[in-house]
Order: structure tokens, then C-alpha cells, then sequence
């Protein structure tokens, strides 16, 4: 069954907040990390961690140049944070994963807020 992107960034989401609701505010990024592979494992994703994306600089190919923290079926990278407040540098960041990877939507997710929805930051190329 084939899935269109509103759909899985709507299932990321949904399973961000279903994580967000069992793991106190506060926690490291690798938990909410690992949190969320499982429920979207739960939902039928395929989900690959810390997925290297190569940077070619002046011809050179460098495989371990950034680390996306999650790709959800080969379609949305995922940047799960746990920080006080989400700065233009980390959205920088996603932009950066998603022009390199050549993939066009990317969601930055910050766990670290009382409320999840004020923690999603969705992006489109």
C-alpha cells in the first residue's frame, strides 16, 4: 500500500506525540529517538537511524559528513531534538539534510515542550 507524504508526516506525527505523552518532558534525545522508531515500526515503516548523507566537496565524496537522525520510508528525514528552544541553526540543519539527500520533506521535532505540537517543525523542498 503506497503512502502518500501528507499521510506519513501525519503518521510521524502522531507517533511523536503518542511518544511525547509517555515520556517525561526532559529526556535525552536518544530515548525519544528510540521511542519513536518502535511506534513507527508499531505502524508498518520502514525506518533507517542515523543514516549517513554524503557531501561531495570539490569532487571528493565524503560518506560521514552529517547523520540524519531518521528516514522514514526512503521519503521524510526526521531531526529529533530535546532542546530549550529550536534556533535557525537547527532548522538549517534539516534544510541541509534534505537538499543533500535529495529528498523534499523533512520534519524537525523537539520533544523538550509541554505541549508536542508547539515542538513540530515541518519542511518542503
Amino acid at each position: 500500500m503506497a503512502i502518500d507524504e501528507e499521510e506519513l508526516t501525519r503518521a510521524i506525527i502522531g507517533s511523536s506525540i503518542e511518544v511525547h505523552r509517555h515520556v517525561k518532558q526532559g529526556s535525552f534525545e536518544a530515548v525519544y529517538e528510540e521511542c519513536l522508531v518502535w511506534e513507527l515500526r508499531q505502524r508498518g515503516l520502514r525506518v533507517r537511524r542515523q543514516v549517513a548523507i554524503p557531501l561531495v566537496y570539490k569532487g571528493v565524496r565524503f560518506d560521514i559528513a552529517y547523520r540524519a537522525d531518521l528516514i522514514v520510508e526512503e521519503r521524510v528525514v526526521v531531526e529529533v531534538k530535546s532542546i530549550e528552544r529550536v534556533l535557525p541553526v537547527h532548522e538549517s540543519q534539516v534544510i541541509t539534510y534534505l537538499a543533500l539527500s535529495g529528498l523534499r520533506v523533512g520534519l524537525l521535532l523537539n520533544f523538550n515542550v509541554p505541549l508536542m505540537r508547539d515542538g513540530i517543525r515541518r519542511f518542503v523542498l
